[in-house]
């Protein structure tokens, strides 16, 4: 048994490390600071029209400077979500995009704003609502049933007894 549990530990070790979720804390805390520092480099750019490539994303934001990413996004069947994010190699092209906020490309407005950094832990939790039309999930129970009440009058006379 002994044995059995110290086979399963090695190889559950072997998996978290081959996974990645044991980090260094000192590690992590890079990690953040070169996300924070690419996320100075990059805007956001929004109201996408959906047939537009990455190319031509990077071409209409070359004059701000040397383009070094396009990241679109795409729902589950590949289909683009309409913003992109894009990261320049110099901070100072940031200022230079932010002006092409309202610009045109294929015929839409496009959004720009400086890209914000995401705060591990931060996210907002928006609880399922119930829907009012939906029947409870649960065993179906009978109604309860009471016991009538039997209320005994008494037409004796308090004063006289009975």
């Amino acid at each position: 048994m002994e044995a059995e549990a110290t086979a399963l530990r090695e190889m559950q070790a072997k998996v978290e490390k081959e996974m990645g979720s044991i980090q260094d804390p000192a590690a992590a805390v890079t990690s953040q600071a070169n996300r924070e520092e690419v996320d100075s480099r990059s805007v956001f750019v929004g109201n996408v029209d959906y047939s537009c490539t990455p190319e031509e994303v990077q071409l209409h934001f070359q004059s701000c400077g040397t383009v070094n990413r396009i990241t679109s996004r795409t729902d589950k069947y590949g289909q683009p979500k309409g913003y992109a994010y894009v990261e320049f190699l110099e901070a100072e092209a940031v200022q230079e995009a932010l002006l092409l906020n309202e610009s045109e490309l294929h015929g839409r407005q496009l959004k720009v704003s400086a890209k914000r950094t995401n705060i591990p832990g931060m996210k907002q939790y928006h609880p399922r609502r119930s829907n009012p039309f939906m029947r409870p999930r649960g065993p179906i129970m009978a109604p309860y049933f009471f016991a009538p009440c039997v209320f005994v009058f008494s037409f004796c006379n308090v004063n006289k007894g009975c």
